[in-house]
């Protein structure tokens, strides 16, 4: 195997022209990530670039859609992807743009060395051209009925309502989406690139040389180039992109295809002085991370761009996950049928590793896999908080109720079998989870961690210190050997939480930074060097107390989002809008009074010692409460935002001298305060810390 001195990594440049959805993460960015994280344990040299494409059809459409300048649109989603990758943990090195003066000059430069080589065909073709808006017109601002399923609303490049590829001569009455107007065929000069030349040396290089590569990569590329590759078009008409560097190109940008794997270079260069280090010296091993559309392009076009240009590194592996679908369906962004990152880090604060963890369980890296919120929910509640979060807890509980807080000792005088076996596992799942990541293999490594925590959980079930610690109690010789066990059982555990950490974190990093936290001990133990090592942790250290790593997710939080995705489903806009803050409702105002009218309402806590839903009433709950002097029966109309079962305990403040009012059948005895927020939602009002029934509001 060819030794390397560096790595070079780069993810898919998104387009600028709407917010980032959970299939791009599981395309390419979550794998990415992991891969970077871990190569970085294990203190290789090793970049990761990324950026925005800010260029091509997509980015001008939304800005047609939107009534605004394509620079508006790129500066608008750019920072909202960006946004999206930092709160989801994706750890670029650089996070570029295509739009930056050093990517135009550098894509510019590569075009100019094709050319003056010769080493482009100038042809003069017929092209759509909008005579109302004067401007030759992409496939994709052609619109027209689908000759194969009847969608009045299909492109000129592909029916969305189908799949079907198209190209506009197929389309029933075309007409410009600019303008409406029928297109009309003119002639345009566009210089392209002879792949067919590059054809066998790609067949060597792809096809002899890269076997290792993931069978779908594989297998995309030997279909292209046994149909015969052909020439293409690498400019087009606009006036949005970077501009053709030749003095006969007016109204020329360069092909968005061409311009954005050379965002990989330029983004480099922005990042380092050394940035030929990286991408011109063969001891660098360059990989790139994509989704299946782009393989062609990745694996073919751009490596002959290079190959013609001479001088660059060729990618050693581009693995290519598949497409996730959303529970059952293929993503649209055009039907906003979608999982957009920047709602979900609104609607689950603090569980960006539980979407993290749930995609890369999930990664379609053979064929398209499926995500459903169900999945999401069983996925956080029996694995990680039920396996994962529950090993690390009940480590960290028992650990300070039977050793005081301190990490035990290890008395390898009475090591058994089950300590033995445990002490094997964690040693064998670095090397498995070492192979699988090394060979692309996320699913798989992942697993191995979480079997991990299930081992763990498994061997202290077994061991059972709980329960040694009744003949601890007892004293005696009996009770010596007994904390001996203890230690033993406990040291392991801890010393497996260390690892745990260490081989979570390239999946999981929040989760392995809050696991340092209550270990009490610094980044540098999460180095891959130290994972399989049972002397992390110090015999006699302090660890701090007990925390959750992860919240159950309930099934009312699961319903509110299978319910946005198909209200959203339903909502025309072609792409989806980033959440806007809503605006704020003009606040009613009720008419003045003196104190002496609010001082005539007796305000007290109570503590809610029983609810049960009223028969044949939606909205209502009928409530037993205790004020201290008397209980009290007292109906609510709060049963469409809480269940009997997740209110029983709370404190509430009770309106108490209010008359008594039936409510189908049932006499009600007080009134419950709530608070209302601007989605409609309830919320209790009750102190801050648990107060006596009967206390008084004032």
């Amino acid at each position: 195997m060819k030794e390397y001195n560096r790595i070079l990594v780069t993810a898919a440049l998104p387009y600028a022209n709407g917010p980032l959805h959970i299939g791009h993460l599981a395309g390419c960015y979550i794998p990415s990530d992991i891969y970077v994280r871990y190569q970085r344990a294990r203190k290789r040299n090793i970049l990761f670039v990324g950026g925005s494409d800010e260029h091509g059809v997509p980015i001008t459409i939304r800005a047609l859609k939107e009534g605004v300048t394509p620079q508006q649109i790129v500066d608008k989603y750019h920072a909202s992807i960006k946004q999206s990758f930092a709160d989801l943990g994706i750890s670029f090195d650089i996070y570029s743009r295509t739009s930056n003066p050093v990517h135009h000059q550098t894509a510019a430069d590569f075009f100019k060395n094709l050319y003056d080589k010769g080493l482009f065909e100038e042809k003069e073709t017929e092209q759509y051209f909008d005579e109302k808006a004067n401007v030759f017109l992409a496939d994709r601002y052609i619109t027209g009925t689908c000759p194969v399923c009847g969608n009045p609303n299909a492109y000129g490049d592909q029916c969305e309502k189908c799949g079907s590829s198209l190209s506009p001569d197929q389309l029933i009455n075309p007409h410009s989406s600019l303008s409406d107007a029928i297109p009309v065929k003119r002639k345009t000069k566009h210089w392209y690139f002879p792949l067919q030349h590059y054809e066998a040396w790609l067949k060597e290089w792809v096809l002899e040389e890269h076997k290792e590569w993931k069978n779908n990569v594989y297998g995309q590329c030997k279909s292209w180039l046994d149909n015969g590759l052909q020439s293409r078009a690498m400019t087009r008409d606009s006036n949005w992109g970077i501009k053709v560097p030749l003095p006969d190109a007016e109204g020329k940008v360069l092909y968005v295809w061409f311009d954005a794997p050379i965002g990989y270079i330029s983004a480099t260069k922005e990042l380092t002085d050394k940035w030929a280090d990286y991408w011109c010296k063969e001891d660098t091993k360059l990989v790139h991370f994509i989704g299946k559309d782009n393989i062609v392009f990745h694996c073919i076009i751009f490596p002959a761009m290079l190959k013609a240009h001479g001088g660059f590194v060729l990618p050693d592996n581009v693995p290519a996950n598949e497409f996730l679908n959303i529970e059952g369906e293929k993503v649209s962004t055009s039907r906003n049928w979608a999982v957009w990152a920047n709602e979900y880090v609104q609607d689950f604060p603090g569980c960006e590793d539980v979407l993290r963890y749930v995609l890369c369980a999930n990664l379609p890296e053979a064929k398209d896999n499926d995500f459903t919120w169900k999945d999401f929910q069983e996925r956080n509640n029996s694995e990680l908080v039920a396996i994962f979060g529950n090993f690390v807890n009940r480590a960290f509980v028992l650990m300070h109720k039977l050793c005081g807080g301190k990490v035990p000792p290890l008395h390898n005088g009475i090591i058994d079998q089950k300590d033995k076996q445990l002490i094997e596992d964690i040693g064998a799942a670095k090397g498995k989870i070492t192979q699988s990541i090394e060979e692309y293999r996320f699913r798989e490594a992942l697993f191995e961690v979480i079997d991990l925590a299930r081992k763990g959980n498994k061997y202290m079930q077994e061991k059972e210190p709980w329960i040694k610690a009744k003949l601890v109690n007892e004293g005696g010789t009996t009770g010596e050997a007994a904390q001996k066990e203890i230690d033993n059982c406990l040291h392991l555990s801890l010393q497996l939480t260390a690892n745990l950490a260490i081989l979570i974190h390239p999946f999981l990093p929040g989760t392995a930074r809050k696991m340092l936290h209550l270990m009490k001990v610094v980044d540098k133990m999460l180095e891959w060097e130290n994972a399989g090592s049972l002397n992390l942790l110090r015999v006699g250290y302090s660890l701090r107390a007990p925390e959750l790593l992860f919240r159950k997710i309930e099934d009312a939080e699961i319903t509110a989002q299978v319910e946005k995705l198909r209200t959203n489903a339903t909502k025309p806009a072609a792409i989806a809008e980033e959440k806007q803050p809503e605006p704020v409702k003009a606040i009613q105002i009720k008419p003045e009074i003196v104190y002496d009218d609010f001082a005539k309402l007796d305000l007290k806590v109570a503590t809610i010692l029983a609810a049960e839903k009223v028969e044949k009433a939606d909205k209502l709950l009928k409530l037993e409460v205790d004020l201290g002097f008397e209980k009290r029966t007292i109906v609510s109309g709060i049963a469409l935002h809480f269940t009997p079962e997740e209110i029983v305990g709370k404190q509430v403040v009770v309106v108490t001298n209010l008359a008594p009012r039936k409510m189908r059948g049932i006499e009600s005895n007080g009134m419950i305060l709530m608070a209302e927020d601007k989605t409609g939602k309830l919320h209790f009002i009750n102190p801050e810390n648990a107060i006596e029934p009967g206390a008084g509001v004032s």
